[in-house]
């Protein structure tokens, strides 16, 4: 019987997290935030969307509820790379569980130019390129184009050192294609997924809910849609897979790692349960003991095993 599973995860280039749980971008702020949260057990933070120069993001209305998710069009607020670089990786080093930086940009020079000012930088410990934003003008120019992903993966592989990690989009035809494109290009891991692109109407005022009049829809509404992209990926490429979107519970998180995710970020549902990485940190700790897994790999299943069995 195994008493103590390994919940250990490597994601390329020496990155290795403590558990295969993480917080996601956009949701935990700078990891400075959220001093409730118990960080024991969390593998790893992934730091707000940070670009070349500071962003003062969209106008309010900027979040709003939907039915079982949420709207966001924060529009990449953030202080610059340089003030990350500077004031917050400074912390960051301090702390006991790695700290990713989320990056995003306008082209791809400057996705080079962020990445190669947090190259080396103590307290960042890898990347994960933005490729899929769905709430700025130029969002998801990237993220929708396998050549454009490759390009830019490609170019930012070639600026830095750090592991890098591709943030892929659900917005497109084929993820698997853009996910292998990226793979070819460099990276050393992806997340999947980012959120759907969706929109809420005010039928008293008649307009928009949020300023920009559409966002990124995330939450449990999302979470089949994500699992299944997960399934395709995860069959597909031979880089770890980050399971993204909708994730509440234990169950939640142990459904994406059965279709082949190697951890998961949580994210809408760190505004409702700040205890909930905690939670779902101890239950798949405690389903593990329960079916005799030494470690999260024995979690994972093929998709093609699985339909093969069916």
């Amino acid at each position: 019987m195994v008493e103590r599973p390994d919940l250990t995860v490597e994601l390329g280039r020496g990155l290795r997290l403590r558990s295969p749980v993480m917080v996601a971008s956009g949701t935990f702020g700078y990891g400075f935030e959220a001093p409730q949260v118990d960080r024991a057990a969390l593998g790893a933070i992934v730091s707000k969307g940070t670009t070349l120069r500071a962003r003062e993001g969209n106008a309010p209305i900027r979040i709003a509820e939907t039915p079982s998710g949420m709207l966001n069009a924060i529009g990449l607020q953030n202080p610059g790379v340089d003030h990350v670089a500077r004031v917050y990786a400074p912390q960051w080093a301090t702390w006991d569980l790695p700290v990713i930086v989320n990056v995003a940009g306008d082209s791809v020079e400057e996705y080079v130019a962020v990445a190669r000012r947090l190259d080396g930088v103590a307290g960042v410990a890898a990347l994960e390129l933005n490729i899929s934003c769905p709430n700025v003008q130029s969002g998801l120019q990237f993220g929708v184009d396998p050549a454009m992903a490759a390009e830019v993966t490609r170019a930012v592989r070639a600026a830095t050192e750090l592991p890098l990690i591709v943030k892929l989009t659900p917005n497109v035809t084929d993820i698997v294609a853009i996910a292998r494109a990226v793979e070819d290009a460099g990276a050393d891991a992806v997340s999947a997924i980012n959120t759907y692109v969706g929109m809420s109407i005010d039928v008293r005022r008649r307009r928009p809910v949020v300023s920009r009049g559409s966002g990124g829809l995330s939450g449990p509404a999302i979470k089949p849609l994500a699992l299944h992209a997960v399934w395709q990926v995860a069959a597909e490429v031979h880089i770890p897979v980050i399971g993204v979107g909708g994730i509440m519970t234990p169950n939640d998180a142990l459904e994406f790692l059965l279709a082949g995710a190697a951890a998961v970020q949580l994210g809408t549902v760190n505004y409702i349960r700040p205890q909930a990485a905690a939670e779902i940190h101890d239950g798949i700790a405690g389903y593990m003991v329960q079916h005799g897994l030494a470690g999260i790999r024995g979690l994972q299943i093929r998709p093609t095993s699985v339909l093969t069995n069916v």
